[in-house]
């Protein structure tokens, strides 16, 4: 049976993504889709035992060990098990996106950043914008709650309107790309965040240019919160290492129509992720040269 995504997602959520730059939808996924990905998860973390760096699959928490595997992200999940696949073409989340976002959808990437009970790290504040800037910022990120997202086990902030506002410095005290924006520098407001909580199952979506952040899980609950990032379909990106691969661009259409060799370009401030990132690999990495970070240093064991 067709998904009317009108019996999910409101006209007063629709007007408070567009105000606020981020929105919770609630109950989008069922029970037996949350339980299948987190067995899928604690599968894949398992498997992690024997892994002691980062690599194509895994980002380890430093104290990551054999006897005790931690991970706070699985990279491209979706390439790694048919229960995240299904996700990214999911009828539901891709008519909420069309409704709240562009009528014509592109995949990006997916990511399972992960929040062991009584530790996960941090993720400093930021703007994915900073990350990949494209040619209109008609883009957003899904995040299916893969567990309760609870005030206390660390779930996305978000400071509302914050997209509407400029593109904040994400370079380090020596001009290199960090990925995350000083809090030192008195810019902004960080106590005005909402956090995005919900039931498992129900789907948060931030516009690109949205300020957020996380906390460190301090409950005695798991945080699997799953990323999907999307694109309005002529949003092209401005610094990408496979733009020449067009059969593959045009394969991550997701919904509507595709002229890929001519996007769509709009008056959006842009700061590039150059000179790139002194740590390479996620943003955890990224944020290691951040002097100051809002949520407290590091833990490294």
């Amino acid at each position: 049976m067709p998904f009317d995504a009108d019996s999910i997602v409101t006209s007063e959520q629709i007007d408070l993504y567009r105000r606020d730059g981020f929105v919770v939808v609630d109950n989008v996924l069922s029970q037996d889709e949350v339980k299948k990905m987190r067995q899928v998860t604690d599968a894949l973390v398992e498997a992690s035992r024997n892994i002691k760096q980062h690599d194509d699959i895994y980002d380890l928490e430093p104290s990551h060990s054999a006897d005790q595997p931690r991970v706070r992200r699985i990279k491209q999940p979706h390439l790694l098990d048919p229960a995240f696949a299904s996700l990214v073409r999911h009828p539901k989340i891709v008519k909420v996106l069309q409704k709240l976002m562009y009528p014509s959808i592109r995949f990006d990437v997916s990511k399972l950043n992960l929040k062991a009970a009584s530790y996960g790290s941090a993720v400093e504040w930021h703007q994915d914008w900073a990350f990949y800037p494209h040619t209109n910022d008609d883009l957003a990120a899904v995040g299916v709650m893969m567990d309760d997202m609870l005030l206390e086990n660390g779930p996305l902030l978000c400071i509302p309107e914050s997209h509407r506002g400029p593109i904040y410095n994400h370079h380090d005290a020596n001009g290199f790309f960090c990925g995350a924006i000083d809090p030192s520098r008195g810019e902004l407001s960080f106590e005005k965040a909402v956090a995005c909580t919900g039931r498992a199952g129900s789907i948060s979506i931030h516009h690109v240019r949205t300020i957020h952040g996380s906390a460190v899980n301090t409950s005695n609950r798991p945080r699997r919160l799953l990323l999907l990032q999307y694109r309005a379909a002529d949003a092209w990106p401005l610094v990408s290492k496979n733009q020449s691969d067009l059969e593959a661009w045009k394969s991550l259409l997701v919904a509507g129509k595709d002229d890929p060799i001519q996007p769509r370009c709009e008056t959006v401030p842009i700061r590039l992720p150059l000179p790139v990132a002194q740590h390479q690999g996620s943003i955890y990495e990224n944020q290691k040269t951040l002097r100051n970070p809002f949520f407290g240093a590091r833990r490294e064991g």
